[in-house]
């Protein structure tokens, strides 16, 4: 469940890629650029199978949460599987637009939501889902 092999990520740098992320899922939902949904793929998959350290967007966040003495370290394995998992929705998202299908409005929709309430309360529900999957599996 923890992840000891990346460095501790900063939960504030966090809120304001929860931020992009609302932003750009909202882009996708409410105009006709919906090929936005390429930044969403792309760092979060940078992000989420690669490491926070090596994404651009998430280093200046730290930077400026650290220059403003917001910051927060947390353990990087439960924010690394929120990546993977906007990365997957905005890949949906993605591939769905350049197919002309409507369907990726709705990880659109679902990202919004949860990026909003992560946004405005701090509350992570992948990070939750990934504390309670390794809750319940006993490990």
């Amino acid at each position: 469940m923890l992840r000891f092999d990346i460095a501790p990520v900063c939960s504030n740098a966090y809120r304001f890629q929860a931020a992009v992320t609302l932003a750009v899922s909202a882009i996708y939902f409410f105009t006709p650029y919906q090929w936005v949904a390429i930044i969403l793929a792309l760092g979060g998959a940078l992000r989420g199978f690669v490491s926070p350290h090596k994404c651009p967007s998430y280093l200046a966040f730290s930077a400026l949460t650290r220059k403003l003495g917001m910051a927060k370290p947390i353990n990087a394995g439960a924010k690394m599987f929120a990546d993977k998992l906007v990365a997957i929705a905005g890949t949906i998202m993605f591939v769905t637009w350049l197919m002309g299908s409507e369907i990726g409005l709705i990880p659109a929709a679902v990202l919004m939501v949860f990026a909003f309430i992560d946004l405005v309360s701090g509350f992570c529900a992948a990070c939750w889902a990934y504390a309670m999957w390794y809750k319940v599996r006993g490990t």
